[in-house]
């Protein structure tokens, strides 16, 4: 099996050593330490504030091409140790966040918040669970961490992330699971700064959480904010998103690190795009209800130009909106 692979790809690219590292990698998808050993990650910190960091995944979806980096995370150093906010999307991914944070810092890493449970954001806990870190999240998340959705989606990146999520890589429980009172916020402090974990939950998933950095000025939100791409929408519900919208900014944040793309210092401008997005789905989809077209049929009315030139489109418009009919069909019969 490994001559004629390394045949067949040695012949497609001219590359000896292009399809060496196939082989290592087909190798390391039955050997999780050769898998993490394989992985040539390596994440540069962007520095947001004067001890807050993000790194920038790349654009579109999940694919064997970025290893799964398509999603953002971060960090922010304090003088007993580091807060980390998501854990990006394998256990390879984890380890190169660690390597990098402790290019910046020994400090340890004390806390990891997990804005919520979907593969490309928590996948690399196990990493820092290991290195001693406490692992926080939102406590709607028991849920999903447990439902089906969760494990067949596990199951499906083994496959198409691997080697980098194989047989090894873990779903990672959080030991803090946080319940908001009435302010829906939690706030801690370490090292000297003073944190605010935000609940933002039933908008872009169940357990949605976000985090500000008080004094640097620096909200993560996860996926409930995208720069320069399409959202992942699904069925999640806009209208709490919308909302969800609305109060980030009366945190007033200087800076937006959002679940993918660029961190925003236009907080107000940027967040328009995610805005005007879900506007835009609620407005047509809900436009299709009332007039009893089908979903088929309404989709393929859609003039859907003014967002298809970003990343992501392609691959998540069609569920997006469907997502959308189906709660403007529930609004409808709810009377909203």
């Amino acid at each position: 099996m490994g001559v004629s692979l390394l045949g067949k790809y040695a012949g497609r690219r001219g590359d000896v050593r292009a399809a060496c590292r196939v082989l290592i990698l087909v190798f390391a998808a039955t050997c999780p330490c050769l898998a993490m050993a394989a992985s040539t990650i390596l994440l540069e910190p962007i520095r947001v504030a004067s001890q807050t960091y993000y790194f920038r995944g790349h654009a579109g979806m999940a694919s064997a091409s970025n290893q799964g980096f398509m999603s953002n995370a971060g960090f922010v150093v304090t003088n007993d140790g580091v807060v980390v906010f998501d854990a990006l999307a394998s256990p390879a991914l984890g380890e190169a966040m660690l390597a990098a944070i402790r290019k910046v810092t020994s400090k340890p890493v004390k806390h990891v918040i997990v804005s919520h449970y979907h593969a490309d954001h928590f996948y690399g806990l196990q990493v820092f669970k290991e290195q001693g870190a406490q692992i926080w999240a939102h406590e709607r998340a028991r849920a999903t961490l447990a439902s089906d959705f969760t494990l067949q989606r596990l199951a499906e990146r083994r496959t198409s992330l691997a080697p980098w999520v194989n047989a090894s890589t873990r779903l990672i429980a959080a030991d803090v699971w946080i319940r908001f009172d009435s302010t829906g916020a939690h706030s801690f402090s370490l090292g000297g700064k003073t944190f605010r974990i935000i609940d933002a939950s039933g908008a872009h998933s169940p357990e949605d959480i976000m985090l500000f950095v008080e004094g640097e000025g620096v909200l993560f939100t996860g996926d409930l904010f995208f720069t320069g791409r399409i959202p992942f929408v699904g069925d999640a519900d806009s209208r709490a998103w919308l909302g969800t919208l609305e109060r980030m900014t009366t945190v007033r944040p200087q800076v937006a690190v959002p679940g993918h793309g660029d961190a925003s210092t236009n907080v107000m401008q940027d967040i328009a795009l995610t805005r005007d997005y879900l506007v835009f789905l609620r407005k047509v989809m809900g436009e299709a209800v009332a007039e009893l077209i089908s979903f088929d049929e309404a989709y393929a009315k859609v003039d859907w130009s003014r967002f298809e030139r970003y990343p992501a489109f392609r691959e998540a418009n069609r569920l997006n909106a469907y997502g959308a009919y189906l709660q403007m069909e529930r609004e409808s019969l709810a009377g909203k």
